[in-house]
């Protein structure tokens, strides 16, 4: 880094360009460092790439081994950051424990984000991770404030996926930009995938062959794919297992697997059926049956990809209203985590655990029309400023409402998370059974992150002090005492 701009930046400032922690670049240094990159790139012509790095679960770390091992860990993190990026590149401290990383001249950023991540794992024993966000200029924005923006939703995207991932921005599609649907046809026979091949091509998709189980797995991962055709009898993983890997991911779940059978029927259907197979043609194949198959399955995988894309920008909306707020970063995917863990605990239905992690990144989306001086204002709300603070929760319940069918009970979360038993609660006022449960177990995580964590009014609280204050609420008949405690006995092992 042009050390002459360090000297510019303390002259102008008054102020160190270095994070006296971590040893690397601070916030204002990295800002002063993008926008002269993005200038440059822009007079040159050469492409730069903005990554954020960002320590999962940070704040139940540092609450366990305490701040000074918390500082020890930021300084590690940096260290391994700065061993697997160039000297060229530049990387700084972001703010608390999200690093930025300015990769200069280059938009083939996969491999040193890939080490870093990898790296971390592998020091801490996968016992701390970090989720990466990348975006790139010009391809992805058109000044630093979209590359940012863009870059900060790609990590987020990365974390709701599960974090201990890397995740690339990616641009909404143009109608021309529009393929063919993706088809993959999976046999290890080859004369079979040519018969099927033969078939499917002058319907205009696009078909993929694989020859065995796991080649199918290694293509649906590298390949947008709209639809798979396999024989269930190959060496290796059978088409019954790779049907069921594919509809256990969430990336690869709602791409409709048809299963092809010369087997007994009854029994075939029944394995593929607990599979997650969509539909099943019995060997040898029938054209006509195979094309109005295909032809209906890709239509529920269009209908399904739509309505995914409608969920993710209500996802970006919840991501957009929590950087209105200093201070609740990271919060919803915090609660989202922890109810998610805390329903499985309490032995809810997959589709309830579904409900619980939505319910949880959108719980908060209607604060998107509340002020960000009520949001940030450091102090107790007057009487009219609670009042537009409480109609967050009906308002994201309409903002959701036109997707109750796909939300289903992470609506009744998002609209009841504040609600009471004894009836207190807002927006409704609705006590005891009337709360489902998915909205109790939402209401108590909620309670809990907000409680640790700094708020303009307040300091966060040590977890003991957190506690003592939702059994007392427990106590009165305003929380669901069984959640209270499987919470407790999850948080302390």
């Amino acid at each position: 880094m042009d050390q002459q701009l360090g000297a510019d930046y303390e002259r102008e400032t008054h102020a160190p360009f270095m994070d006296s922690l971590t040893g690397l670049f601070n916030h204002g240094f990295f800002l002063a460092c993008l926008d002269w990159e993005i200038r440059k790139s822009k007079r040159y012509g050469d492409p730069l790439t903005l990554a954020f790095i960002d320590i999962d679960s940070y704040a139940n770390y540092n609450k366990q081994y305490g701040p000074v091992q918390g500082d020890r860990t930021l300084r590690e993190i940096a260290g391994l950051i700065k061993e697997n990026i160039r000297q060229s590149d530049l990387a700084a401290r972001y703010v608390n424990d999200r690093f930025a990383v300015i990769l200069i001249k280059s938009d083939n950023h996969f491999s040193s984000m890939e080490r870093i991540r990898s790296s971390i794992a592998e020091v801490y024993g996968g016992s701390l991770t970090v989720s990466v966000g990348i975006a790139s200029f010009p391809s992805d924005a058109t000044d630093q404030q979209s590359l940012i923006a863009k870059a900060q939703e790609a990590l987020f995207q990365a974390k709701i996926r599960g974090k201990n991932k890397l995740f690339f921005y990616k641009k909404e599609e143009s109608p021309s930009d529009i393929q063919k649907p993706k088809v993959l046809v999976v046999d290890d026979q080859q004369f079979n995938l040519k018969i099927l091949e033969h078939m499917l091509i002058p319907l205009q998709y696009e078909v993929y062959r694989a020859y065995s189980g796991e080649e199918a797995l290694y293509l649906v991962n590298k390949v947008d794919m709209d639809l798979v055709i396999m024989d269930i009898v190959m060496p290796g993983l059978d088409g019954y297992e790779v049907c069921r890997r594919l509809k256990e991911s969430e990336s690869t779940r709602l791409i409709p697997v048809i299963l092809l059978t010369s087997l007994d029927e009854i029994d075939a259907k029944i394995k593929g059926i607990e599979a997650g197979a969509d539909d099943f043609i019995h060997k040898p194949v029938n054209r006509m049956e195979l094309l109005a198959r295909t032809s209906s399955l890709l239509k529920v995988k269009a209908l399904n990809s739509n309505l995914t894309s409608i969920e993710n920008v209500l996802i970006s909306l919840a991501n957009i209203v929590e950087a209105k707020d200093a201070y609740t970063q990271g919060h919803i995917q915090r609660v989202s985590s922890m109810a998610v863990d805390l329903g499985r605990r309490m032995g809810l239905s997959v589709r309830e655990i579904g409900a619980i992690r939505l319910g949880g990144i959108l719980h908060d989306i209607g604060k998107i029309t509340i002020p960000g001086e009520i949001l940030n204002k450091p102090g107790p709300l007057d009487k009219r400023e609670w009042e537009i603070m409480k109609s967050h929760a009906d308002i994201g319940y309409k903002v959701c409402l036109p997707l109750q069918k796909t939300l289903g009970p992470a609506l009744e979360a998002i609209r009841h998370h504040h609600e009471k038993l004894d009836g207190s609660g807002y927006p409704d006022g609705i006590k005891g059974e009337e709360i489902s449960l998915v909205s109790r177990i939402m209401g108590v995580a909620d309670i809990f992150d907000a409680l640790l964590t700094d708020r303009p009014y307040r300091k966060g609280m040590p977890k003991e002090k957190a506690f003592a204050i939702l059994f007392k609420e427990a106590e009165d008949g305003k929380l669901d005492k069984r959640v209270v405690e499987c919470l407790q006995k999850m948080v302390n092992g």
